[in-house]
């Protein structure tokens, strides 16, 4: 088995793009601290997110 079968996918909790390599944001939900992740494009429009652990909603 190689590393990368071995690694946690991320993806933008936003638009569900791989953000692999990206110029991604990853930062603690501001309610619960479960790990979000963002792609460029939608920290660029600030589209909304939603964490997938407590429902908690941002911009």
């Amino acid at each position: 088995m190689s590393t990368t079968d071995d690694r946690e996918t991320r993806a933008c909790v936003s638009c569900g793009l791989n953000i692999a390599g990206t110029n991604a944001a990853a930062f603690k939900c501001p309610d619960c601290g479960q790990q979000i992740y963002r792609c460029a494009k939608c920290r660029k429009q600030s589209n909304l997110y939603e964490c997938p652990d407590c429902g908690f909603t941002g911009p």
